[in-house]
């Protein structure tokens, strides 16, 4: 888990690459909403990119049948981790 004060820097690196904005919640004066940018975006697409890409390298070697017994078991390490994430309860 991240700390506010650790969140709070993390979005002023990405504010000061120009990859987020900050805009005033309405809601709540103390806080501020945050919005990727298109720089964002578009590094957002090319990091999915390479992650698709990733593992398609890693499962080359694996045939269709491997490929599916693995899914669930990896399904089940992921949402240990993040039980709200796809196939999480």
């Amino acid at each position: 888990m991240m700390t506010s004060g650790g969140m709070t820097a993390a979005i002023d690196r990405l504010e000061r690459r120009g990859l987020v904005s900050r805009l005033p919640n309405p809601a709540d004066r103390r806080g501020s909403l945050v919005r990727l940018t298109e720089e964002g975006r578009d590094v957002i697409e090319r990091a999915v990119d390479l992650q698709a890409d990733v593992e398609r390298r890693l499962c080359r070697s694996l045939t269709d049948r491997q490929v599916d017994q693995l899914a669930g078991p990896l399904r089940r390490l992921l949402s240990d981790v993040d039980p709200d994430g796809p196939g999480g309860t």
